[in-house]
Parts: C-alpha cells; sequence; structure tokens
C-alpha cells in the first residue's frame, strides 16, 4: 500500500487536488471528515468535549455548536490543545481503521490539513518526523496569499478572519520542509489537473510497480 499525507493551508485547493486523486483511483481519507464524525450526538467525543468545555458549546438539540466552540478556541492556543487532546486521537484511530480497509495494492491518501500542526510532521527531511514515518510521501498544496483570501472571503469570511485563521496556521515554509512535492495551485484548474496528472505518473505510479 502507497500512503500519502496531503495537506496545505486553509484556501489552497487541498479539497480540489484530494478529488483529483480519488478520480485517479487514490482512497481518501478525509480528517476533517473524521474529525466531525467522532463528535456526533451520542459519541464519546462530543461527551469528552461537552466535558471540558461545558454545555454553552452544544445546541439545543445536544449536537456540537461549532460556531459557539470555535468562538472558544480560536484566539485561545490552551483551549485549542485541550480540544486537540479529546479529537486527534479519535481521529488518528478511525483513520487507520479505514486505510486498514484499503487492499495492499492500492493508494491511500491522508487528507490532513493541519499536518504539520498536529504534530505529524516533522522538518527533518531525512525521515525522522512522524509523517516521514506515517506516509511514503509527503503532498503539499500551496496557493499565494491573496489568491487563498480571494477564496475564502467568496465563502462568506471577512478579510481579516480569513488572515487571522490563515495566520494560526502553519507557514509555506514549515510545510514545505516536509513535502516531497509541492503543488502550485495559484493558476487555473486545468493547470492544477496537470500537476496533480505528473505527481501521479512520476511519483505513484513507479512505486505501485
Amino acid at each position: 500500500m502507497l500512503r500519502i499525507g496531503l495537506t496545505g493551508g486553509i484556501g489552497s485547493g487541498k479539497s480540489t487536488v484530494s478529488r483529483l486523486l480519488a478520480e485517479r483511483g487514490a482512497v481518501v481519507v478525509d480528517a476533517d471528515a473524521i474529525a466531525r464524525e467522532v463528535v456526533e450526538p451520542g459519541t464519546s467525543g462530543l461527551a469528552a468535549v461537552a466535558a471540558v468545555f461545558g454545555d454553552e458549546v452544544l445546541t439545543a438539540d445536544g449536537a456540537l455548536d461549532r460556531p459557539a466552540l470555535g468562538a472558544v478556541v480560536f484566539s485561545d492556543a490552551e483551549a485549542r490543545e485541550r480540544l486537540n487532546a479529546i479529537v486527534h486521537p479519535l481521529v488518528r484511530e478511525r483513520a487507520a481503521e479505514l486505510a486498514a480497509a484499503v487492499p495492499e495494492d492500492g493508494v491511500v491518501v491522508h487528507d490532513i490539513p493541519l499536518l504539520v500542526e498536529a504534530g505529524r510532521a516533522g522538518a527533518d527531511r531525512g525521515g525522522e518526523g512522524e509523517a516521514r514515518r506515517a506516509h511514503d510521501l509527503v503532498l503539499v498544496v500551496e496557493t499565494d496569499l491573496d489568491t487563498r483570501l480571494a477564496r475564502l472571503v467568496q465563502r462568506g469570511m471577512t478579510e481579516d478572519d480569513a488572515r487571522a485563521r490563515i495566520a494560526v496556521q502553519a507557514t509555506d515554509e514549515e510545510r514545505r520542509a516536509v513535502a516531497d512535492v509541492v503543488l502550485d495551485n495559484s493558476g487555473t484548474p486545468e493547470q492544477l489537473a496537470v500537476q496533480v496528472d505528473r505527481f501521479w505518473c512520476d511519483h505513484v505510479l513507479p512505486r505501485l510497480g
């Protein structure tokens, strides 16, 4: 099995790359989707979040109130660490379960927006970082700041909110430090698709034999 770690900052277009890789035959394990799954109503994850942050992060029907939780943790690094300590182990466990179901001759893409931030990657290109141990290849999607801001504003964020979210994530330099391949998504969708094709042909197919 070929294991690819895919990451990129908010607004970089990582989800588009994830979709393009799936179209080429990869099985995508989406950390964001799993993070939502592990705190659904009735889960131990949601119970743990409520125990730490209180009922004010729950909606009237007992689901997670994401905006309320976001307001608590976004500007508070200690609160984010407490939340991550609950959610990240659950996400890793579920991701491992999904990856284990992929055939031995398959390709699994671990779509992890916060690969660097979650401590699953190190800056050592020689393989000492956890990203190097956990993945055969690390693929980073990179986009210039102005393009990322424009995309996030189109999604409904204010520019100040978009800049703040970008600022708390890893830098381009930190992501490049763990990357085997960097895709530039500052151009057109067609240009990105060409880069994904090149990555697949040059880096994936040769490893599949």
